[in-house]
C-alpha cells in the first residue's frame, strides 16, 4: 500500500503498478506487445491522425482555451524574422526567420496526463475529502497552484507558474507511446447525429464489425467529429461544435466495466472530451463527477486519453480493406510538469 493513501477509490487499479507509479496502463505496452503491434504493418502506408494545431479554430468549443499565437523571436530590438545577417555584419549572406508560439496545449489534437483530471477523494482516511489524483498523488503536495494573479498580465499569462511536480506528461512521453491500435468506427454506424453511445450499441457496433479488443490495445473511435473541424477551417457551427456527432456515455456502468475489464492502455476519439458532457452519472446520492469517463479513466485506472484527433482517412482505408489493427505511434511532447500535451500521432497499417 502506497504511504499516499490509506482508502483507494472503489474500482480502481491503485497500486496495481506499483505504490510510486506514473504510467498507468501503459505498463501494459510490453516489449512484446509492440512486436506484435509491429506485425499490423503490411503496406507501410503511414496516416497522420492529429489535426492541424489552429484548429477547431476560435474559442467557441472552450472559451478557456485560445487558438496559439505565433511571434517572431527577437534581434537586437528588430523582428528576427525575414532577418539578414549583413545587417549585423556586412560579409555574411545568411537570411534567417526563427519563430515562437503561445500554444494552449489542449487546444487542438491531444494528450490528457493524469494530472489533467482529479477528484475530491478522502484517500488518507481522515474523512476529509481531498484533492487527489491518480495513484494517490495530491493536488495540495504535487501540483503547484500559480502565485498571486497577475492583472496587468496578457490573460494567458495571468497565473504563470502552475506545475506538476508529478503525474506531468512527461511519464508519458518516457513510455515511449507505440502499440496496436485498434479502430472502432461509430461514424459509420451512427452518421453525424449525437448519439450518447452506452455499451450496448459499442458492443453492438464491435460485434457487426468483427472488433475484438485486447489487453494493452490502444483503442480509437472514429466519430466524424474531426472530419467536420477539418471541413469548417477554422469556423465550425458552434451549434455542431456542442451537440453534434457520436460520443460515450461516460457513465454507463456497463461501459465502464468494459473498459475496466478489456485491458485497453489508452482511449483516443476524435471528438471533444471523448465523451458526452456533461456525463450521466448513474451513482445514487448528492455528489457526481460532470466526467465520469475521465474520472474512471484518469483518477481511477490510469487510462490516458486522446481527444480531438482525425481519423477519418485511417478509418475509411481500415473498413475498405476489412481491417480494424494497426501499428501506433503517439507520443506527447517531452515537456515536464504540464497536464496535457498536443497529440501528433502517426498510424502506419
Amino acid at each position: 500500500m502506497a504511504a499516499r493513501w490509506t482508502n483507494r477509490p472503489d474500482g480502481s487499479n491503485w497500486g496495481d503498478f506499483g505504490p510510486d507509479d506514473q504510467r498507468g496502463r501503459l505498463n501494459l505496452l510490453t516489449p512484446e506487445r509492440v512486436v506484435l503491434a509491429a506485425k499490423e504493418v503490411r503496406e507501410g502506408r503511414r496516416f497522420c491522425l492529429s489535426l492541424p494545431l489552429d484548429l477547431p479554430g476560435g474559442r467557441n468549443l472552450n472559451p478557456r482555451r485560445f487558438p496559439p499565437r505565433r511571434f517572431a523571436t527577437e534581434r537586437g530590438g528588430l523582428s528576427n524574422y525575414n532577418f539578414p545577417l549583413g545587417d549585423e555584419n556586412p560579409e555574411l549572406t545568411d537570411v534567417v526567420s526563427d519563430d515562437a508560439v503561445l500554444l494552449c496545449l489542449q487546444y487542438s489534437s491531444q494528450w490528457d496526463s493524469f494530472a489533467h483530471v482529479g477528484s475530491m477523494f478522502d484517500a488518507n482516511g481522515d474523512g476529509i475529502p481531498e484533492i487527489v489524483y491518480y495513484n494517490g498523488w495530491t493536488g495540495l503536495e504535487h501540483l503547484v497552484a500559480a502565485g498571486p494573479r497577475n492583472d496587468a498580465a496578457d490573460p494567458l499569462m495571468r497565473f504563470e507558474g502552475v506545475h506538476a511536480k508529478a503525474l506531468g506528461i512527461e511519464n508519458m512521453a518516457r513510455a515511449g507511446v507505440q502499440g496496436r491500435g485498434v479502430m472502432i468506427d461509430l461514424h459509420r454506424h451512427l452518421g453525424d447525429e449525437r448519439t450518447v453511445v452506452d455499451f450496448a450499441i459499442l458492443d453492438r457496433i464491435m460485434k457487426a464489425d468483427g472488433i475484438t479488443v485486447e489487453e494493452g490495445d490502444m483503442v480509437c473511435l472514429h466519430t466524424g467529429f474531426g472530419k467536420m473541424v477539418t471541413e469548417k477551417a477554422g469556423d465550425p457551427d458552434p451549434e455542431v461544435l456542442q451537440g453534434g456527432f457520436p460520443a460515450l456515455d461516460g457513465g454507463d456502468p456497463d461501459l465502464q466495466e468494459w473498459i475496466r475489464g478489456s485491458g485497453l492502455s489508452v482511449l483516443i476519439a476524435d471528438n471533444y472530451a471523448v465523451e458526452h458532457i456533461p456525463g450521466r452519472d448513474r451513482r445514487n446520492g448528492p455528489k457526481r463527477a460532470m466526467m465520469p469517463l475521465h474520472e474512471l479513466c484518469l483518477f481511477k485506472l490510469g487510462v490516458h486519453l486522446g481527444e480531438l484527433w482525425y481519423l477519418t482517412e485511417l478509418a475509411e482505408w481500415l473498413h475498405a480493406h476489412n481491417r480494424f489493427r494497426f501499428l501506433l505511434t503517439a507520443p506527447p511532447l517531452h515537456l515536464p510538469g504540464v497536464v496535457g500535451s498536443p497529440a501528433n500521432g502517426i498510424a502506419t497499417v
